[in-house]
């Protein structure tokens, strides 16, 4: 699964890894991202431009907001078909943008963060969708998941999942809104190559969503 993130990149950075023209929104780095929090997000509904959302998926026919920590993931085996994500998978998919994301892997009975980004450190874009939930008051709540897929090569002595990044070469792919072949799409949702990924041990720091500095992804010589 994928359960905590990191965005540090600044959305002029964003902008122009994305090619996505200037935004109405911002929002400050996170080094602890956390379900609930906001996110920025990259979408294309006739216009490829940023959006921020809350992390954690509310249906729009959900009664209760609290559905959304239930479905902060979604498996790529399965996205496709599922009753709460089958329209978002061929209507309003997203790029959930971050420049790593942080796993624990278990030694004995202590679990020790890890730290997983590309060994360029660049920016990247989860595979992401967007549901528009509207509160019985009728507020609109932008709200998303990543999708999550087998680990690789790399990630696999640590977790048996990882968040499905979408290659460069396939962003303006997984975000056209023209395209809705499912079988298409299940294609761009595979594991990222080992090779162009790296992690290191972080500090328990991460485990508090309320610490939020870059002492979270600082490498530690002791895991935990």
């Amino acid at each position: 699964m994928c359960g905590r993130f990191v965005r540090y990149s600044s959305i002029q950075d964003i902008l122009t890894e994305f090619d996505v023209e200037g935004p109405a929104v911002d929002l400050p780095p996170s080094y602890n991202v956390a379900p609930s929090h906001e996110v920025v997000s990259i979408i294309n509904d006739g216009k490829k431009r940023i959006v921020l959302c809350k992390w954690g998926y509310i249906p729009s026919w959900a009664k209760d907001p609290a559905t959304g920590y239930k479905m902060i993931n979604a498996r790529a085996e399965s996205v496709g078909d599922k009753p709460s994500f089958k329209y978002a998978f061929t209507h309003t998919r997203i790029l959930v943008v971050a420049n790593g994301f942080y796993e624990w892997h278990t030694q004995g009975k202590v679990k020790i963060p890890v730290f997983i980004q590309l060994k360029t450190g660049r920016p990247f874009g989860f595979a992401g969708l967007l549901s528009i939930w509207t509160s019985p008051g009728g507020k609109q709540v932008h709200t998303c998941t990543v999708i999550t897929t087998n680990a690789n090569k790399l990630l696999a002595p640590v977790h048996d999942r990882m968040p499905v990044i979408i290659h460069k070469k396939d962003e303006d792919l997984w975000l056209d809104p023209a395209n809705q072949d499912k079988q298409f799409l299940t294609s761009l949702l595979r594991p990222y190559a080992h090779e162009e990924m790296k992690f290191y041990h972080v500090s328990a720091l991460v485990n508090s969503p309320s610490n939020n500095s870059p002492d979270c992804i600082r490498p530690v010589d002791s895991p935990g």
